[in-house]
């Protein structure tokens, strides 16, 4: 019964976002209170339906209903219960549930929050979320139904993928569909705009908190994705470039970008088309990132393999989407002004450097993705890996970083070159510091390691002197400086140094990681990165629904003594292998041992050594606190009521 409820709840949530999408632009153009009042009602009964048919296939999956379809391909009686609930997005079907299901709260949020907006402004929002929430809900209900029944019902189900099955994973899907479809709420924003061909300071306020409020989980999203490849995958790697893993990469460049420009059209009413251009392609971003996972134009472990003719259906939608959005765009944009000027040297200009190199870098991972791809329809076949990367992406990222300490510190609209550079002495007189230490210790051969230090110290430096600035300007009433200081310049400072702490990681895994393989067996013991590593027992243990080898090694080295377990699991049900690596982790690096396959030689045996490796996670969770900061101000809280510059109202409809 369950499933019919949900099957009847995502058809009644399709027509109530066609009412959504109709009353409030129709509402909105003839000024109809009632029909926008119509369309905010629908908003709000469109999320509460799709919550309650996402319930009923979570329910399918708890209690192990193998009459689904979906149910009978995902789960099984003996996997733990977190992962049958996991397994609910664990599924394109399921997957595309959670999206619309997020689509749909974000759009309930914008009827709720929204009442501080401009009536017709919120109703052109809302009714840009609803022809999005149409597409998505037509695409599941005609391609990708969740609540299909088999008959007769199978005793036992097939479940789900090995790999997925691990808490990183439990968690990992919702956070980055919450920044994908986060992005939807700034381009219906951006839509509104431009159908109105007006800009105020309504519209201002509320961008920049919508933009936080997906950068944040989105930033959380790919960084517990990189945390669970390098602990579950067994390669010892926490990025690959993989062509999923760009696809969540691209869309958080350009929210990167969107969320400063937004920052300088809230303050300074400047950037207007540059922003709403943004927020255009974002999310056209985040939807190439669903067609990619989707589409069965690609291999890969966060991959769905699926039919093809779903990727046209998703194809179709971007392409609609972005066309009109873009046509609109090259319509309306010429008539908006885009607000104060300013001199090169200033804030704003350092912010429009900033999105400079942010662009070029998503263009860059854009065609690293996609050139295989394009390869393909012409019979050729080539591969982009790493080394392209290496090549061409770090090229524009490190001007990026070094540059990144002198935005904060410029003036609005004009400053002065002699007065800039003073300010940013200590972190460089800091950073200088570092890179002679390092040259001197290391030695010279590890110059470009020394820089990596060196430009992560300077982010760091860079960061505190952001709120020392502005604490010794109120000097002489220091404690109330410090207690006045706005939540959103705090959370600017800790998201810069959370760069600086990824920077840090980054250097240190690259420069220093040592690698090696061996087969050993009970009581062999080897030598690796100053430690010693002896193998104390090879037995086999029992899960709840997996069999697994056990490698016990009992390590000497820094640190002291302590125990290392690897494991190579088997799950009968799917037949797959994976591997459960061992790792000892410290601030100044991690010993990461996988086991592999036996042979008559012994066990096979791999061994990494990673300085530093763990300050890559800890400034991934850093950056996306400095989100988390800026949005609890109160200034930048949804709905709250602040001033702001008054922009000019352009091009009348």
């Amino acid at each position: 019964m369950a499933a019919e409820v949900g099957q009847f709840a995502l058809i009644l949530a399709l027509l109530l976002a066609t009412v959504q999408a109709g009353a409030t632009l129709w509402g909105a153009h003839r000024r109809e209170s009632v029909l926008m009042a119509l369309g905010r009602s629908a908003a709000a009964l469109q999320a509460g339906f799709v919550i309650l048919a996402f319930a009923c296939l979570a329910y399918g999956y708890v209690v192990c209903d193998f009459s689904l379809a979906l149910v009978a391909e995902h789960s099984h009686t003996a996997q733990p219960l977190p992962y049958r609930f996991a397994a609910t997005w664990g599924s394109h079907e399921g997957s595309m549930l959670l999206w619309v299901l997020i689509l749909a709260v974000y759009g309930g949020g914008v009827a709720l929050f929204g009442r501080t907006l401009r009536e017709t402004l919120q109703a052109r929002v809302l009714g840009v979320q609803g022809l999005i929430g149409v597409a998505f809900l037509a695409f599941i209900l005609f391609t990708s139904n969740p609540f299909l029944r088999l008959d007769p019902a199978p005793i036992e189900g097939t479940e789900l993928n090995p790999l997925l099955q691990d808490p990183g994973l439990v968690s990992h899907p919702p956070m980055l569909y919450l920044g994908y479809v986060g992005f939807s709420v700034a381009f219906s924003f951006a839509m509104a705009a431009l159908i109105e061909g007006r800009v105020d300071a309504a519209w201002a306020r509320w961008v920049r908190p919508w933009v936080l409020a997906a950068w944040i989980p989105l930033t959380i999203g790919i960084t517990l994705g990189s945390l669970w490849a390098y602990y579950e995958l067994g390669w010892g790697g926490w990025w690959f470039w993989d062509p999923v893993e760009n696809a969540s990469l691209m869309p958080w460049l350009l929210g990167t970008a969107l969320l400063h420009s937004a920052l300088v059209l809230e303050r300074r009413g400047a950037l207007v088309s540059w922003t709403i251009l943004l927020a255009i392609l974002t999310f056209s971003l985040s939807l190439v990132g669903t067609f990619l996972v989707r589409s069965g134009v690609l291999t890969s472990v966060h991959a769905f393999a699926v039919d093809p003719r779903r990727g046209v259906f998703i194809l179709a939608i971007i392409g609609v989407t972005t066309g009109a959005a873009l046509g609109l765009y090259g319509w309306r944009a010429p008539s908006i002004r885009s607000g104060a000027l300013f001199q090169p040297l200033s804030r704003e200009g350092g912010v429009i450097l900033n999105n400079l190199f942010l662009c070029v870098l998503c263009a860059t991972v854009f065609l690293g993705t996609f050139t295989p791809l394009f390869a393909e329809l012409t019979g050729d076949k080539i591969s982009v890996g790493p080394p392209y990367y290496s090549w061409v992406f770090a090229p524009f990222a490190v001007p990026l970083l070094a540059l990144l300490v002198f935005g904060p510190m410029l003036n609005w609209k004009r400053d002065e070159l002699a007065k800039t550079v003073a300010r940013v002495r200590v972190p460089a007189g800091i950073a200088a510091l570092v890179f002679l230490l390092v040259a001197v210790f290391a030695g010279l051969g590890h110059a470009v390691a020394a820089a990596g230090l060196a430009l992560a110290a300077w982010l760091l430096a860079g960061s505190a002197a952001i709120l020392v600035r502005r604490w010794w300007s109120g000097r002489a009433y220091l404690g109330r400086s410090i207690l006045t200081t706005p939540r959103a310049l705090v959370g600017l400072a800790i998201a810069h140094a959370g760069l600086g702490l990824l920077t840090l990681g980054i250097t240190g895994v690259t420069s220093w990681h040592q690698d090696k393989v061996l087969n050993m067996r009970p009581g062999a013991t080897t030598t690796f990165a100053g430690r010693t590593l002896t193998m104390t027992a090879l037995e086999d243990v029992q899960g709840p629904n997996w069999q697994a080898r056990q490698a016990r090694f009992s390590v000497r080295g820094p640190g002291g003594t302590y125990e290392l377990v690897s494991q190579r699991r088997f799950y009968p049900s799917a037949q797959q292998q994976t591997t459960e690596a061992g790792i000892h982790v410290t601030p100044l690096g991690n010993l990461y041992l996988s086991e592999g396959d036996e042979s008559a030689e012994g066990v096979v045996i791999r061994l990494w050594s990673h300085p530093l490796v763990v300050w890559i996670w800890i400034g991934g969770f850093t950056m996306a606190l400095g989100g988390a900061v800026s949005l609890s101000d109160r200034r930048l809280r949804v709905g709250a009521l602040v001033k702001a510059p008054q922009l000019q109202p352009v091009a009348a409809e």
